[in-house]
């Protein structure tokens, strides 16, 4: 749905994005991460056809956005930051004229509008003027504008910027909706934001990508460090009391486990073991009944997990892939 390849755009002497490239499948919600001056807004800015590219190369619903924005723009649902409103005008009057200037035909604008409304809890609000409106009923509104012609593509600019907790929680319970039937991709530098709303994160540091990252539950599961490494992030920490052969050799044979890495006794002489398994495959029961079959004492079981946080620090701290890598097995 978005192909990214070796973008780069200079401002004067100042390189903003430097040869980045991603792609994101349809009905992804993908985050698009980094400090601030990373690069984050510029691109966003290019894939809407706000501005131009340097070099390089970007598609959106198959259309170049180079040379087919207005192709591009039909496909797509734009909110920046700062959202466009027109805070004169009543929520419904709005949604009129951008359905219009949209192209959305005559005879569908009310149906359109009705079901923008209805998805971004707007229909109480319907009659109000926007100027009287709370900032996270016009974020609402904005997302409103942004689907009123049905877009394959959402963007979205630090959508939940300046709410208060319950309205952030609310915008991103809607983003959720909106990405069972959209292509998102927002921008953001709020990590909780990012880690409960997106199923997959990429990040940008000093305008060049340095990692791409798959979330479950909130929690990094693999990644790949700047087009290199591929790291795997489903790991068990095993804990168990004299382990015997036959225990090694069936632990070996658990399907979807990935490789065992013993990792010698802790302080009171329990035996350590860390398990890799594969991404989507819970393997604790089989782990842990292998260990009570085999005669051994299963001391302890549980996940290693990485969150977004801490390896967002290490993608942006300057650290080399390999460097990054020693820390997560650390």
């Amino acid at each position: 749905m978005i192909r990214v390849e070796s973008l780069t755009k200079h401002y004067g002497n100042v390189t903003a994005v430097e040869d980045v490239s991603f792609k994101i499948d349809r009905g992804e919600i993908v985050g698009f991460l980094g400090p601030n001056g990373a690069g984050k807004t510029t691109t966003m800015r290019i894939l809407t056809c706000f501005m131009p590219a340097s070099s390089g190369h970007a598609t959106v619903a198959g259309y170049d956005v180079f040379k087919q924005s207005l192709d591009v723009r039909r496909h797509i649902g734009y909110l920046p930051e700062n959202v466009p409103l027109y805070t004169e005008m009543t929520v419904t009057a709005y949604l009129k004229y951008i359905a219009k200037i949209k192209g959305v035909p005559r005879a569908q604008r009310g149906s359109r509008i009705d079901q923008v409304l209805e998805s971004c809890g707007l229909p109480h609000m319907r009659r109000r003027i926007i100027g009287h409106l709370s900032k996270g009923y016009r974020q609402r509104v904005g997302l409103a504008q942004a689907l009123v012609h049905d877009p394959d593509v959402l963007i979205m600019d630090e959508p939940t910027s300046g709410l208060d907790p319950r309205q952030r929680i609310e915008i991103r319970e809607l983003i959720r909706e909106l990405g069972e039937e959209h292509t998102v991709i927002l921008s953001t530098h709020i990590l909780p934001e990012a880690s409960m709303t997106c199923e997959r994160i990429l990040v940008i540091h000093q305008g060049k990508m340095v990692g791409d990252l798959r979330l479950e539950d909130g929690q990094v599961t693999s990644m790949e460090i700047a087009n290199r490494v591929e790291q795997n992030l489903n790991t068990l920490h095993l804990e168990v009391d004299q382990p015997s052969d036959e225990f090694r050799l069936r632990l070996d044979q658990i399907p979807h486990l990935l490789e065992v890495h013993e990792m010698g006794r802790s302080a009171d002489g329990t035996h350590v073991f860390e398990v890799d398994y594969q991404q989507g495959h819970d393997i604790r029961a089989e782990v842990a009944n292998t260990a009570v079959t085999s005669g051994v004492g299963l001391l302890e079981l549980r996940r290693i997990s990485q969150s977004l946080e801490e390896i967002f620090l290490q993608l942006t701290s300057g650290d080399s892939p390999g460097v990054l890598e020693e820390g997560l097995r650390e």
